[in-house]
């Protein structure tokens, strides 16, 4: 079995020569740009651009206005629960010696009427 040989210098600057014309070859066989088409997919991505900032936005609209709609949710449960906690402080609170002898009068009218 014949052992491994190093490529000389000059062949490999042939080597590498040969590689380039072939790079540049393959590249001056590429077909020429369709303006056409380019113009087309532009066309496309700013319409897909467009498109995805309107959801955006709507989506953010949507946000804002759940937003809104949570925090008028919150100040009416705090008004009701402002409500409820007076309320329940107006029940909690004795009556008054004027309204006690008022309620006692109403009783004792009441029972006068019945005999």
């Amino acid at each position: 079995m014949p052992s491994f040989k190093e490529p000389s210098f000059q062949e490999r600057v042939s080597a590498a020569g040969k590689a380039r014309k072939e790079a540049l070859d393959q590249l001056k066989a590429k077909p020429p740009v369709d303006e056409a088409a380019l113009l087309e997919r532009r066309l496309a991505r700013e319409a897909r651009e467009q498109a995805a900032a309107e959801e955006r936005a709507a989506k953010a609209e949507a946000n804002a206005i759940a937003k809104a709609e949570k925090a008028a949710a919150a100040a009416v449960a705090i008004a009701e629960a402002k409500a409820a906690t007076e309320l329940k402080a107006a029940r909690l609170t004795p009556p008054s010696a004027a309204e006690m002898k008022a309620a006692r009068d109403a009783r004792y009218a009441a029972r006068k009427e019945r005999r």
